[in-house]
């Protein structure tokens, strides 16, 4: 296929505002930026972010690992230390490393779950490098209805361009799937982006390999019982280096996050709760600082989806918590860089310059929480809102989806171990359903990394 007609396939819509900051070696600009912001662009800024400078930082295997070919864990193991050292790249992600087993999973999970009396319709939110469109519409083609096939439609919202062109050309493999399959490149969590109400056109969201990458806010109190406070990042006056600045709460993502998450029910914000006499005292003669990263980018997300597609499913999957974490605060990230063909992980994100992941651990309980008061639900004592159903719901580790949805004995070596589920523990797969009926979407966000 000649690349006119892969960049015709390519839609790009209604894109965000150039970030404030820029990601080079000057990094903040002369004015503060929120946490949130600082890490989207040393992500996702076109010209100085992670994923531009780092077009291969998503690897793609040449062919599918023969699992039932190697003897056990110690074999896998060095199989995949060649695989790194031939690829120089900073990871591959679980529908890579697994392909096809794992995208037909989560084909077999949407069939399983949709309505297919309507046209089935997928969008999948960052895409990577299109394994995950191509092993779903493989699965697809192959094991429903001709009828299925034929009217699908496979959207993937992708904001790297470079990424964008690389799904099409996974995808293209197999001729029939192009003319199913778009890429809108643009985010996914602009509103302005998605234009019309989709409530009447969408079936499937599939949204991994996303939530771990979306930005994060952090708010900081000195004690115990002392106010959060939002974290800005600010450039030092005397240098280029970075430090943090508190600052009163007042973003309204960040309030409304925090209202989700009921902070204020646990901890003195605003004055609106007196602590104990003895409480104070303690905080006073032992004071404990506190950080809290806020998932503001997820949540952003969320409301934009529930926007636009008020009826869709979605699937999630992503990791529920990482190892050996250097940066403090609950849910705090992993910021790793890759130099001299090894990976090391950084003491602070105020170092990742454009040259570093930032990856977050998903708390699943307040993605659900998150997804019902996205959905317009509120609990029953609140009165002063139109009573809305909760949406069904169900948390899974990957084992246990794989097992429903799967085939793990495609993964498993000769001597039984599998490392799709003995290795991936740490990882969940979150399922949301409004109403099954013909015209709603399903929304699919799966897991990046495969750093366990």
């Amino acid at each position: 296929m000649s690349s006119l007609s892969f960049c015709s396939k390519l839609r790009p819509l209604c894109r965000s505002p150039r970030p404030t900051a820029f990601f080079s070696t000057h990094i903040v600009g002369d004015s503060p930026v929120l946490v949130r912001d600082f890490i989207k662009s040393a992500l996702y800024d076109p010209n100085h972010g992670y994923f531009s400078q780092r077009s291969g930082a998503v690897g793609v295997l040449d062919r599918s690992i023969k699992f039932n070919q190697l003897e056990g864990r110690k074999a896998y193991m060095r199989h995949l230390d060649n695989i790194y050292k031939q690829h120089d790249i900073a990871w591959f992600t679980p529908v890579e490393l697994f392909k096809p087993w794992y995208a037909h999973g989560i084909a077999e999970a949407i069939l399983r779950t949709a309505n297919l009396s309507a046209p089935l319709k997928i969008y999948e939110i960052g895409g990577g490098s299109g394994t995950c469109a191509k092993g779903v519409m493989d699965y697809i083609k192959l094991n429903a209805p001709e009828r299925v096939y034929n009217s699908m439609s496979y959207t993937s919202v992708e904001i790297s361009p470079s990424l964008a062109k690389k799904q099409l050309e996974t995808v293209g493999v197999v001729g029939s799937h192009l003319s199913k399959f778009t890429v809108e490149c643009r985010d996914a969590a602009d509103r302005c982006g998605w234009g019309m109400y989709l409530e009447d056109i969408l079936y499937s969201n599939n949204v991994t390999e996303v939530l771990d990458n979306l930005p994060h806010d952090l708010i900081y109190s000195e004690s115990q019982v002392s106010s959060w406070m939002e974290v800005w990042v600010e450039k030092k006056s005397d240098s280029t280096a970075l430090s943090e600045l508190y600052k009163p709460l007042q973003d309204p993502i960040i309030l409304r996050c925090m209202e989700i998450m009921e902070l204020d029910k646990n901890h003195a914000s605003h004055g609106s709760s007196k602590p104990s006499i003895a409480k104070n005292m303690w905080s006073k003669v032992f004071p404990k600082p506190q950080r809290c990263w806020l998932p503001t980018g997820c949540l952003k997300l969320l409301e934009v989806l529930h926007d636009v597609v008020p009826k869709m499913s979605l699937i999630a999957s992503d990791f529920s918590f990482l190892p050996d974490v250097r940066i403090p605060g609950e849910r705090a990230p992993l910021v790793s860089t890759k130099r001299g063909g090894h990976s090391t992980d950084l003491d602070s994100y105020l170092h990742a310059a454009g040259d570093a992941d930032i990856f977050f651990p998903t708390d699943f309980w307040l993605l659900e929480r998150m997804d019902h008061f996205c959905s317009g639900w509120r609990p029953q004592s609140d009165k002063s809102l139109k009573l809305v159903k909760k949406r069904r719901t169900i948390t899974l580790d990957t084992s246990s989806f794989m097992e429903e949805f799967g085939l793990p004995t495609k993964t498993r070596t000769r001597d039984g171990y599998n490392p799709l589920l003995d290795d991936f523990k740490n990882t969940k797969f979150y399922l949301s359903n409004g109403r099954t009926f013909p015209g709603i979407t399903y929304i699919v966000v799966k897991i990046v990394h495969s750093k366990l």
